[in-house]
């Protein structure tokens, strides 16, 4: 079936001038916000922001988690300011340890990272009382409202919050680009003109003030720049309720912003303050909360995997966002309260249980740093952000006529374009779904009309849009004075090699053949790779390049009329999302590597994270014997290798490993071989002290949800296992790098404890259970209780354990060395 659009005429300029969002005077790249995208330095400018809560992270690890978060493409680091960590007993104000505020910002700023504080008041983020403190609740009975009580309370804290950023704002060379004011207040305005006027007197400031928009909000005129939301899946919904509608939208093309479902636990969702089109004219499509995974609650436990994070961030740039914005990209712990526990719960009114402790999110970087697939989907899409988001975010979103019929059209293809008005463009398909997968689109292909050029019909010959396949191809892409009219591959990023060839790295989409048309006026000369399959024939005003196998080699080279060099490079698609690029030895390069890759300019090192295998996107279900004690033979080492385009003059360095290079199509491989076999590190032994008893008794609590078991039932009727994870013999430790206890289990809910104290838990959702075993006292054993599902629970879980079963069945260590890359 042929696929038409056409792209309508500019319609004119956006408005500039018409908001009150002033930069610094002195910044040297100043912010603008106009009616449809947002300026930088004069130049259009499309963030990625990603949500790391400072004070639910060891700030030990802060720095070397905030460059993870930079080398998956995340150009601002979001955070709330959870009120209730810093000041839990009144006028005990804590900026300490992990919740060193100025320390987390100054760390955004050594890395060339934006940092946007949501300074709440109220937050919510999973907290108790959404962030406020309960000597704050007891003062007043009309909390986020210009209650005299409540702002007598406020002041003093955004004062305090004022002082730990002094100096940070863009007056002074800092990184605070934005602020965020409040979150979720939908129909009070004015108070969100006397917070931020409250905060401005604080000293706080910032080109940008931000205030979520969902729910029909009723912001203060022109004073807040509205963000958008929009998740694969909602912890907050009924556990009956299936698959909500309000997530169902997002892998639909379409201009409407609004997402009423975020946060309608919280808010009578009949009352709106305003049309969900209202700031449409005004304000560009910017966003702060894209689900980069979901929390789990006690009731309802969805389970999130990486294509639905990847097809809803795509669908939203197709859709016409400026700022992909996600919530969270990092995951965390809650940190453990002085007078109470601080996560939400029916315990304080709100209608959802949450774990004690965990905050994970299944984000593309969890609780402890892991690494998920969904980090390697969402980094391909901001590396064409970070080379293209400059050309893209001027281009207006354009449907065609031909569009689903409604929300539970699954046999409509879902496609739209980003056009400049004049003559070149994206083109966006989504065929990916969570829980009801999207027939395969056979005989599919595009015709795109422009006014300036002639349409672009493209492929040449129709394909299969494979189900599951999301994916954004170029429309007469300029890319170093050729053009690219066409291509069935996403365009990646450009590099420049040592001979100053630039060039463009394209990932293939599984099941259609990557074709490359090219203007034949731009091309000098064209030099395909060997294979009898590859041909470049001329048609026309066009060279059609077909027949390329992706891959490392798959690198067809040109020259233009004016002598520049310019090569295209077609990945697979697993490859593909292996690739990174960033500054590693003096210039920046792309890097295909599969483990987790750190660029530290400051110390001028690449550091590699090997990634073990990881259960996160499938589902536990695997039997094994409990872990033996005993050192063991000493076992090879594993090597990790990359491979590096342009490649640096000398080979990178390690210690502790030879380094050793070969060829790898148009790159360099380097393949590190550790010096010694590795230490075998022990692994936990489990011990079985009590099986469990029958299930507790259900309980309901807010809104006639399931609540959480109650404390005392992990004492009488939980299976309970003592794990201990013997140290590394004398004289062998355990290089730096990770240290995990990956548990399976089964059951309902669980806990670690070392001795009294609490230090995990879990609530089942059929993915194994990961623990950071640095987090521990060395040496100390852990005792785990978990409890069983009773029969009738109204809970809805992706893998339903058996009834009244609650067991440990494996447990495993696994640890990895952190490598440091230099060169001599």
């Amino acid at each position: 079936m042929r696929h038409r659009v056409s792209i309508p005429p500019p319609s004119g300029p956006p408005l500039r001038g018409h908001l009150p969002f002033t930069d610094a005077p002195t910044a040297p790249d100043p912010v603008e916000v106009t009616s449809r995208w947002l300026t930088r330095g004069g130049r259009p400018w499309f963030p990625v922001s990603g949500e790391f809560h400072y004070s639910r992270y060891p700030a030990r690890e802060w720095e070397e988690e905030l460059l993870k978060m930079k080398a998956g493409g995340v150009t601002a680091v979001a955070s709330y300011v959870i009120w209730i960590h810093h000041e839990e007993t009144e006028g005990r104000v804590r900026f300490d340890a992990d919740r060193d505020l100025r320390r987390f910002a100054r760390l955004c700023a050594r890395h060339g990272l934006d940092f946007i504080p949501r300074i709440g008041p109220w937050s919510h983020a999973e907290v108790r009382n959404g962030g406020l403190p309960d000597w704050v609740l007891a003062r007043t009975a009309a909390p986020r409202t210009d209650d005299p009580a409540y702002l007598t309370a406020v002041r003093p804290w955004w004062e305090a919050i004022a002082s730990q950023l002094d100096g940070l704002d863009r007056a002074h060379g800092g990184p605070i680009v934005a602020i965020q004011i409040e979150n979720e207040l939908y129909d009070r305005p004015g108070h969100l003109r006397t917070l931020k006027r409250m905060a401005q007197e604080a000293g706080l400031s910032a080109p940008l003030w931000t205030s979520t928009a969902w729910g029909g909000v009723h912001l203060p005129d022109d004073e807040l720049l509205p963000l958008y939301g929009g998740y694969p899946e909602a912890f907050w919904t009924e556990a009956d309720g299936g698959w909500p509608d309000t997530c169902r939208k997002h892998f639909f093309f379409t201009h409407q912003r609004d997402d009423e479902g975020i946060g309608a636990d919280l808010r009578p969702t009949t009352v709106r303050g305003t049309d969900p089109d209202t700031y449409a004219d005004k304000f560009p499509w910017a966003t702060c909360e894209l689900g980069g995974g979901m929390a789990v609650a006690y009731h309802r436990r969805p389970r999130v995997d990486a294509g639905d994070i990847g097809a809803l961030g795509l669908t939203k740039i197709g859709c016409g966002s400026v700022w992909q914005g996600y919530y969270m990209f990092h995951g965390g712990t809650n940190p453990a309260g002085e007078r109470t526990t601080l996560q939400e719960s029916h315990a304080t009114a709100y209608p959802n249980d949450l774990p004690v402790l965990t905050y994970d999110f299944q984000a593309p970087l969890g609780e402890y740093g892991q690494y998920r697939p969904s980090y390697d989907e969402l980094r391909l899409q901001h590396l064409l952000l970070a080379d293209f988001g400059e050309v893209i975010a001027p281009m207006r979103s354009v449907l065609p006529d031909g569009r689903p019929r409604g929300q539970h059209d699954r046999d409509t293809l879902r496609w739209a374009v980003r056009g400049d008005g004049r003559a070149s463009g994206f083109l966006f398909v989504t065929n990916h779904q969570p829980h009801e997968p999207l027939p395969d689109h056979p005989d599919t292909s595009f015709t795109i009309g422009f006014p300036e050029a002639p349409p672009l019909t493209l492929p040449s010959t129709p394909v299969t849009v494979p189900t599951g396949a999301y994916f954004c191809w170029p429309l007469r892409l300029d890319v170093g004075g050729l053009r690219l009219d066409w291509a069935t591959a996403q365009p990646v990023c450009t590099v420049v090699d040592d001979d100053g060839r630039t060039v463009l790295v394209l990932a293939a989409t599984d099941g259609i053949a990557p074709e490359l048309a090219l203007e034949a006026r731009t091309v000098r000369s064209v030099a395909t790779p060997s294979g009898t399959d590859v041909s470049a024939v001329t048609d026309g005003d066009r060279i059609l390049i077909t027949g390329l196998r992706p891959g490392t080699d798959a690198l067809v080279e040109t020259e233009t009329p004016a002598g520049d060099r310019v090569a295209l490079l077609v990945l697979d698609a697993a490859t593909a999302r292996t690739a990174y690029r960033g500054e590693a030895w003096g210039a920046q390069r792309l890097v295909l590597c599969p483990d987790g890759v750190v660029f530290d300019a400051t110390n001028g090192e690449v550091r590699i994270h090997p990634r073990p295998s990881d259960d996160a996107d499938g589902v536990d279900g695997v039997d094994g014997a409990q872990g033996e004690d005993g050192e063991g033979p000493r076992t090879p080492a594993p090597t990790v290798s990359l491979s590096v385009l342009p490649a640096p003059h000398r080979p990178p360095t390690t210690p502790g490993a030879t380094v050793k290079e070969s060829q790898d199509g148009a790159l360099t491989r380097y393949t590190l071989v550790p010096d010694e076999d590795a230490p075998t590190v022990p692994a936990p032994i489990l011990t079985a002290l009590r099986p469990a008893g029958p299930a507790p008794t259900p309980e309901t609590g807010v809104l006639g949800r399931a609540s959480a078991p109650a404390d005392e039932h992990y004492d009488t009727k939980a299976a309970v296992y003592r794990v201990d994870v013997p140290a590394t013999r004398a004289g062998t430790p355990t290089p730096p790098g990770s240290d995990l206890l990956r548990l399976h289990w089964t059951g309902d809910v669980a806990r670690a404890h070392v001795g009294d104290t609490l230090v995990a838990d879990q609530f089942f959702t059929g993915r194994p259970w990961d623990i950071a075993l640095d987090r521990l006292p060395p040496g100390e054993p852990l005792t785990l209780r978990i409890l069983p599902l009773a029969a009738d629970a109204a809970v809805h879980l992706p893998v339903t354990p058996p009834a009244g079963i609650a067991e440990l069945r494996h447990a495993e260590r696994i640890t990895t060395r952190t490598w440091r890359l230099g060169t001599t």
